[in-house]
């Protein structure tokens, strides 16, 4: 793959193109919200002393597996890893983007209402 930010932004490019998706900025990190609830964290623009590049989705399949094959990747923090959240570093070697878009998919549908999914699955 090619630099971290360019995954970074296809990442929220694709997550901003879902159904009812916007994008939020609490804590100064990105986030992008569907009806209020969070599925995927982007992180800062750029690293801080506190703040590794990395994103967040919620995965509850072999998905959530795969993720956490990637060197670094690790159940989310704050309690977040026993509901399937994992956290995977942009400087690891990541999968392939289709795999990384079918997991930020993936969280937005484990938290999105029915009628959005509806309406991605018309799509």
């Amino acid at each position: 793959m090619s630099d971290w930010h360019d995954v970074r932004e296809e990442l929220l490019a694709f997550a901003l193109g879902l159904p009812e998706a916007r994008e939020d900025h609490p804590w100064g990190d990105t986030v992008v919200k569907v009806n209020k609830k969070i599925f995927v964290f982007l992180g800062s623009d750029e690293p801080t002393d506190r703040w590794a590049p990395t994103f967040t989705v919620k995965l509850l399949s072999e998905a959530h597996g795969h993720a956490l094959s990637v060197e670094g990747a690790q159940p989310s923090g704050h309690g977040l890893g026993k509901a399937g959240w994992v956290t995977v570093p942009f400087l690891s070697e990541l999968p392939g983007t289709d795999v990384l878009l079918d997991w930020v998919e993936e969280s937005y549908r484990a938290v999105a209402p029915k009628r959005a999914i509806k309406e991605l699955d018309a799509r």
